[in-house]
């Protein structure tokens, strides 16, 4: 959330670096409610002062013996008064606060000015698109003929998008998750276990709430919200509360089920586990203060860049243009994969700088060590990683001429040392129970 009072102060700025996202988008709106708001508690202010006055007054005057008949009707008509107006600035507060919570966040100076993602530029590669000298199969093919996930039976059991892993694509994806949340905690992560059931002050302070519920999934008889990604609960671990300077950097990792409703229509292209409503993420996450945040997001789209290393998988690292980046976001990096069945990049990784626009709204600050008042702190967060697209990425560009698929070396001591998926592989059949 933005600072109302930077927008009073620097109306013109704030709207031309806001128009950069958002051609025409207005603060006019804005200001006048909060124009409003200030005569409206002002007016009030005065009158609460007028009523102490005069209940000292009334109190005074029956001291003395004497009649207090027409003050008291005074007070009887300034508590009306009051009443109203405090009902008038109670709305008023309430409209200008959505209307802020839907602003975007400020994009950095960094960030290039351009409304088409398909201009977001690229910031670094690693290795190179592999070369087949045969007709490769897409990820689809390749999870029939070695039996790693079974759509049909996840479609009987939740609807279409939700995907059900079996056999060795479920093991592959647990091996998947297991290495990347050692990695992290190799890198000084802390790792939480958060509900997966989100409140709406929680899913407000991260940004989703007002502009996104649509793209959320909710309880219908309680105030829940499904977790959409971890980067939701982890903004508000220190929700309303004070941190010591000396505290920070604080480095959390999660890994948790994600859900999406993904509302819209979606390609042949898109097929299987390139677009899901639900799937596993490993997220990471930091607080820091605000002159060590770009450093730190640096450090964090490495972090995350090295798990797709040592994957050994090609890679592209992109910097997201102003019309590109999420609504909290002030700068972003998209971490994309090349995905020969679709012949593209896909992300697998965002990793974004929010600044203080999150710790506004989660009222998150920390005491500065050298005194002075509670500053809001810069949160940022990444994937490292959602394993859908990195799971496909892994069986499409590691498959082999004769039908298998090569693991990756790091991968191969939490599948009890194998290398690769061979066709016909009857490890997982489904046998009677004994």
């Amino acid at each position: 959330m933005l600072d109302i009072k930077l927008i009073q102060e620097k109306k013109e700025w704030v709207e031309a670096q806001l128009r950069r996202r958002e051609p025409d988008l207005s603060l006019d709106e804005i200001v006048a409610l909060d124009n409003r708001r200030r005569l409206l508690q002002a007016a009030t202010d005065q009158m609460k002062a007028r009523q102490n006055t005069v209940s000292k007054e009334i109190a005074q005057l029956k001291k003395a013996g004497q009649s207090a008949e027409s003050l008291m009707r005074e007070m009887k008509s300034l508590s009306e008064e009051i009443k109203t107006k405090t009902q008038e600035l109670r709305e008023c507060e309430e409209t200008l606060t959505y209307k802020v919570s839907e602003l975007p966040n400020l994009p950095h100076a960094s960030v290039p000015t351009d409304l088409d993602k398909k201009n977001n530029q690229v910031y670094r590669t690693h290795g190179q698109k592999r070369e087949f000298h045969f007709s490769p199969k897409n990820h689809l093919e390749l999870a029939k003929i070695h039996n790693l996930l079974d759509f049909e039976r996840g479609a009987k059991i939740a609807g279409s998008q939700f995907p059900l892993y079996i056999g060795w694509g479920a093991e592959l994806e647990w091996a998947l998750l297991t290495f990347m949340r050692e990695h992290n905690r190799q890198r000084g992560y802390v790792s939480v276990i958060p509900p997966l059931l989100l409140n709406r002050e929680t899913t407000f302070a991260s940004g989703n709430l007002p502009k996104f519920e649509d793209q959320l999934y909710k309880c219908k008889d309680d105030p829940f919200y499904l977790l959409p990604t971890s980067e939701v609960p982890m903004t508000s671990l220190y929700r309303d509360e004070i941190l010591e300077e000396d505290s920070l950097p604080l480095y959390f990792t999660s890994l948790t089920p994600c859900f999406r409703r993904e509302a819209g229509t979606y390609g042949a292209e898109e097929r299987g586990l390139v677009r899901v409503h639900q799937f596993n993420k490993v997220e990471i996450y930091k607080f820091t203060t605000p002159e060590s945040s770009y450093d730190e997001l640096e450090n964090l789209v490495r972090d995350a860049e090295h798990i797709v290393e040592e994957l050994g998988l090609h890679y592209r690292t992109m910097l997201l243009v102003t019309g590109d980046i999420g609504n909290q976001s002030a700068k972003t990096y998209d971490i994309e994969v090349w995905l020969p069945g679709q012949n593209a990049y896909y992300e697998v990784s965002s990793c974004s700088n929010c600044e203080d626009y999150q710790a506004r709204r989660g009222n998150i600050r920390y005491r500065p060590k050298d005194g002075g008042k509670p500053r809001f702190v810069h949160t940022l967060n990444g994937s490292a990683l959602a394993t859908p697209r990195l799971l496909i990425s892994i069986l499409e560009n590691n498959q082999q001429e004769d039908g298998s698929i090569l693991i990756p070396e790091v991968l191969r001591k939490y599948l009890g040392g194998k290398d690769r998926l061979i066709p016909g592989d009857t490890t997982f059949a489904v046998r009677p129970v004994r």
